[in-house]
């Protein structure tokens, strides 16, 4: 059969649209689509990429796009794996090798595949000039039919070696590549970028098969690769321009499809810089589809709330399709993504799998929700639209992370279980990946992974990784690094995270263990937390001389004085302090200091000079979108200590009654405890926020940890002094941050 995931796909019949936005919650997805919402006086065709990155002014036409990167397009500085998209050799080895014996699930799957009209080597393609898609002339669905014959033919010929089906997937790439012009679109109407990201990404790993097909003229694949870099390629190549963020009204799985482009398209092309630049988006974008916006919020156990899962599970597993087969693609050219931010990709599959799986009866199992807020909209809890959504998806996440790596991944493994043996995927993705991507079981897992420890709301929270055929597990602590351990938790099955009370303050060490059907596993790599509070880093910033600045906490956390910082002293007692001018000078700390912060106080001595709006005492963050900053006057006229987990929406905040006070030292301190937060000025608590739900961890890789300087470039930096800068884990209580003010 073929597995069909949206409800108005079955006919395909001219008009209609192949996306999830167009099921019948398409009403509201339009209003919350909102291209044009909180772009202020920025016209949509600021959006022209799904990655919406472009310039919002100034804004150069796709042609001129094409032509800015026309010198990469035509080098390559080092050599990629042909094949080497979704499918390598080695896998196209492995399929005809189950076939040879017909082995379950590939036999079935393959029987599927030769069913469908689509696999007919007599299938003739229907080329057009111009692609149309959500408009009254929409002639898409020719387009998609003509991809997915096309792929199924190059499956048939890299596998059987049959040339009727290379032959027929020739026909149909040489057809578009000598008649599309044009993906169209216009203002208002975007639904051209999905062809132009999904059905590019697919058409690129069509040509990535066939290219070694002696039947496929070069001069022909060379007009390929011109259609897929000067049509395709355009439409996609936002997501190159990190200097402008996308904004974050634009869902991930329009980014995804676009990052998902533009690394296939690279690949094809043999263009080094395209693919690089798919990478570097996944990691370090600004939209919603780089992975610390498309995988929003971390709970226990590493389940990873995705940013569509509040919308609707179309949309939600469409994403989760689209982000593993940028991986996978990753994957065959060297480079880990799946792995990517302590397996992030995972977390994000786990939580989705989970969210669309009956527990029992008929009741699907109940997901946490961190709010999440965008521009335009709040959601609460997990959405129920389209929920069971199976797209055919999970034998390749299923297969990577359990049957590659060993990796637990249990509700993963159960949809795969579910779907298996897959079928197609209409027009979102491939499908039968119980054929492409299934492997053997592994022999063994691997130990449990990625163990960390986070002290939040005054507990220690464990999560890790299991490990494959793992029955239970085991948690063990010690008082030392390195051990002894003493074994404090048995029988732990689901989900993967345990809280410790430690009855006496200190620094405590944890690993895990697995236990299977041999015994005990090896244990996992070791985390550490605080219960009560740690000085983990101390600048007291009196060193006077040099670009560094000592930490005395003992644990070689010390800054770089950066931008024409200085050293210098102030107010009647000259207290010494870093000097920052306020025309670019600030403090760098050491990039993975927050990485598993939960609860925490930063305490520090100010002497700010004044008359500034925006300016940071501390901003601390990933980019723009993440992060948590200290200013002595912001956008209300008063010291305010803000976390922002989606840029400006959803803000948690906290503000004083006044500005601080300029012209003389003042002491002033931040701290959460669980969600619980407090400003003090002079060890008094001038501010409270009881719902400040997002803590430092939450803040994937936050590599920019500033004293004096923000996220945003515009804002000025600090103009005056900082000394006795502090960062305790856990926090202080009001009498302790007293004491700190009075010294």
């Amino acid at each position: 059969m073929t597995i069909d995931t949206h409800e108005d796909m079955p006919e395909q019949k001219p008009g209609t649209e192949l996306y999830a936005d167009d099921a019948p919650m398409k009403a509201a997805a339009m209003s919350r689509r909102a291209f044009m919402r909180g772009l202020g006086g920025v016209g949509a065709a600021a959006l022209l990429a799904p990655a919406g990155l472009l310039r919002a002014a100034g804004l150069p036409s796709l042609a001129a796009i094409a032509a800015d990167h026309a010198l990469a397009a035509t080098s390559a500085t080092a050599a990629f794996v042909h094949p080497g998209l979704l499918h390598t050799q080695a896998d196209f080895n492995r399929m005809g090798a189950k076939l040879r014996s017909m082995a379950y699930p590939w036999s079935t799957t393959w029987l599927n595949i030769l069913a469908q009209q689509e696999a007919s080597s007599s299938w003739t393609p229907n080329p057009r000039a111009v692609i149309y898609r959500g408009s009254d002339q929409d002639n898409s669905w020719l387009f998609t039919e003509d991809v997915r014959a096309a792929y199924l033919n190059a499956l048939r010929w890299k596998i059987s070696g049959d040339t009727h089906a290379a032959d027929c997937a020739v026909r149909i790439m040489n057809a578009w590549s000598s008649t599309l012009k044009q993906i169209w679109w216009a203002d208002g109407h975007y639904d051209g970028f999905l062809v132009a990201g999904i059905q590019g990404y697919q058409f690129a790993n069509v040509g990535e098969i066939m290219r070694s097909y002696t039947g496929w003229q070069a001069a022909d694949f060379a007009r390929f690769q011109s259609m897929m870099s000067q049509i395709f390629y355009p439409m996609n190549a936002g997501i190159a321009d990190l200097a402008h963020p996308s904004s974050l009204s634009v869902y991930s799985s329009w980014d995804l499809c676009a990052t998902a482009a533009v690394m296939a398209i690279g690949v094809l092309c043999d263009n080094r810089a395209m693919f690089d630049a798919a990478v570097t988006y996944f990691k370090q974008g600004l939209g919603n589809g780089a992975i610390g916006q498309m995988v929003y919020y971390m709970h226990p156990g590493y389940l990873g709330q995705t940013q569509e899962s509040g919308r609707d599970q179309g949309h939600d597993t469409l994403s989760i399709s689209l982000v593993t087969c940028i991986c996978e693609m990753a994957w065959n050219q060297g480079v880990d993504l799946y792995g990517y931010a302590n397996n992030r990709v995972l977390a994000a599959c786990e939580y989705v799998a989970k969210g669309n799986l009956i527990q029992s009866g008929s009741t699907y199992y109940a997901m946490p929700f961190a709010p999440y807020d965008g521009p335009g909209f709040s959601d609460r809890v997990f959405a129920t639209g389209g929920q069971g959504n199976s797209r055919p998806m999970w034998a390749m996440i299923f297969n990577h992370y359990v049957n590659r790596r060993g990796i637990a991944a249990p509700y993963s493994q159960k949809f795969a279980a579910l779907t298996a043996p897959e079928g197609g995927g209409g027009s979102d993705q491939f499908g039968y990946g119980t054929l492409t991507f299934q492997r053997d079981p592994i022999a063994a897992g691997s130990p449990p992974s990625g163990l960390t420890a986070i002290t939040l709301g005054g507990r220690i929270v464990l999560s890790w990784w299991g490990s494959a055929y793992a029955q239970s597990y085991t948690v063990k602590r010690a008082t030392a690094k390195g051990g002894p351990y003493t074994a404090v938790a048995h029988g732990i099955t689901d989900l993967l995270t345990w809280s410790d009370h430690p009855a006496q303050a200190g620094t405590y060490y944890y690993v895990v263990t697995a236990q299977n059907a041999t015994g005990e596993s090896a244990a996992s790599n070791e985390a550490w937390a605080v219960a009560g509070t740690l000085l983990d880093t101390h600048l007291a910033f009196t060193d006077g001389t040099g670009g560094n600045a000592s930490d005395s906490s003992g644990h070689g956390h010390a800054g770089k004085l950066l931008g024409g910082a200085g050293w210098g002293s102030a107010g009647s007692t000259k207290r010494p302090g870093v000097a920052l001018n306020g025309k670019g000078a600030y403090v760098a700390l050491p990039a993975s200091l927050l990485d598993t912060v939960g609860d925490f106080t930063i305490a520090a001595w100010v002497y700010w000079h004044g008359g500034q709006t925006w300016a940071r005492i501390f901003d601390f963050g990933a980019s723009i979108d993440k992060n948590m900053f200290l200013t002595p006057n912001g956008g209300s006229g008063t010291l305010s200590f803000v976390i922002s987990p989606n840029q400006n929406n959803g803000q948690c905040v906290i503000n004083a009654p006044a500005p601080l006070a300029a012209g003389e030292w003042v002491h002033v301190a931040v701290s959460l405890g669980g969600q619980t937060g407090k400003l003090y000025v002079n060890g008094r608590v001038v501010g409270s926020n009881q719902a400040m739900f997002f803590p430092p961890c939450q803040m994937v890789e936050a590599a920019n940890l500033w004293i004096g300087r923000s996220q945003f470039a515009n804002d000025v930096t600090f103009d005056g002094l900082v000394s006795d800068f502090r960062l305790y884990r856990g926090a202080l209580s009001d009498a302790e941050v007293a004491v700190l003010a009075a010294g």
